[in-house]
């Protein structure tokens, strides 16, 4: 359930509404909008009956939500979702850019990549520390000392950083260091993880599980949310289908439906999603022309000696040139971003 503010609504009748929330047992989230303020319930709301809230003053109406992700939620906030980190903004009208390695591996190797992808356009610069892999063997990342490289690196050329954070006894850590927390497609479901990174109030890439439904990726969200974080980043990184001719599938129409059911900004990877360079680029751009807001893009100064993930990896030059393409795109499409297809109510 929701609680619709009036316009006029005081600050004390909103106090008063909270308390009126919370001694129904139920947690309040203040929710506010460009057009309308509202408070959203969380808890256990069997037999609540809304007219215990209309009645009081400042409320226009009280509203069930249908759907299990309230927060999350259309019906929550209408508009979209703006997330400011440092001088990059996601879920705005530009497409945003999150490029860098896989991998830290070396001071001069984030460097490099870091001068790169800012002189190609990105906003964010990516990098990963901590490593998950499917092989044990394989190279599972420089830890600490990755993210004091990417740290240094963001900071030498002027962009926010993101990075993965996979235990919950690392998020004070990864915090330390990064602009975003990322969550990786493994962890969506790491609802410890999700509870403790929602308790940063840093801003939150969630990545898409392989094998994860639209409304458990929202709800995943919603455990981050409930926390009291509503800076969450929604990714689609690409499902485990049959194919095998790729890597994963790229769920372009979840990118298209996700942005009718949440006011949350959605970005892809089409570098997970394929799993191919020479994919990158289109997949990249279909995304964006079915409502991605950004891109997470893999970028490698040289990624035939790249430590993980080199085979979908671009080089600068490639990035450079993807970023242009994705342009082209954005730009032909946001004559119509107030009614495109991704909402519900365009004709």
């Amino acid at each position: 359930m929701i609680i619709v503010l009036q316009k006029d609504a005081t600050e004390k009748q909103l106090q008063d509404i909270v308390k009126r929330v919370k001694s129904c047992g139920l947690e309040p989230h203040v929710i506010v909008g460009v057009a309308r303020t509202v408070i959203g319930l969380v808890g256990d709301k069997q037999g609540l009956d809304p007219r215990v809230f209309e009645s009081m003053p400042g409320v226009e109406k009280a509203v069930p939500i249908m759907a299990p992700y309230k927060l999350a939620s259309r019906d929550a906030k209408a508009e979209d979702t703006v997330i400011l980190v440092g001088n990059a903004v996601i879920g705005g009208e530009k497409p945003a850019y999150m490029a860098g390695p896989c991998a830290v591996e070396s001071r001069e190797q984030i460097m490099e990549t870091a001068y790169a992808v800012k002189e190609a356009g990105a906003s964010i610069l990516r990098g990963g520390a901590f490593k998950p892999r499917t092989s044990p063997y394989s190279f599972q990342g420089l830890g600490e000392k990755g993210l004091q490289y990417l740290a240094e690196a963001g900071e030498a050329v002027g962009l926010p950083t993101v990075s993965e954070v996979v235990n919950p006894s690392d998020v004070d850590l990864v915090s330390q260091y990064v602009d975003i927390l990322q969550i990786g497609a493994r962890n969506m479901q790491n609802f410890a993880l999700l509870r403790r990174v929602g308790q940063t109030r840093m801003p939150v890439l969630l990545k898409r599980g392989l094998s994860a439904t639209i409304e458990e990726w929202l709800m995943a969200a919603e455990y981050i949310m409930s926390e009291g974080n509503y800076q969450v980043i929604l990714c689609e990184r690409g499902i485990r289908t049959f194919e095998t001719a790729t890597r994963n599938t790229l769920d372009v129409s979840a990118i298209a439906l996700v942005r009718q059911l949440s006011h949350l900004p959605v970005v892809a990877d089409p570098s997970h999603a394929t799993g191919r360079r020479d994919l990158v680029v289109p997949a990249g751009c279909a995304a964006v022309a079915a409502g991605a807001q950004g891109l997470l893009v893999e970028v490698h100064p040289n990624p035939d000696a790249a430590l993980s993930d080199g085979a979908q990896s671009l080089t600068p030059q490639q990035f450079r040139q993807m970023v242009r393409a994705v342009r082209l795109i954005a730009e032909s499409i946001a004559p119509e971003s107030a009614d495109h297809w991704w909402n519900k109510n365009a004709v």
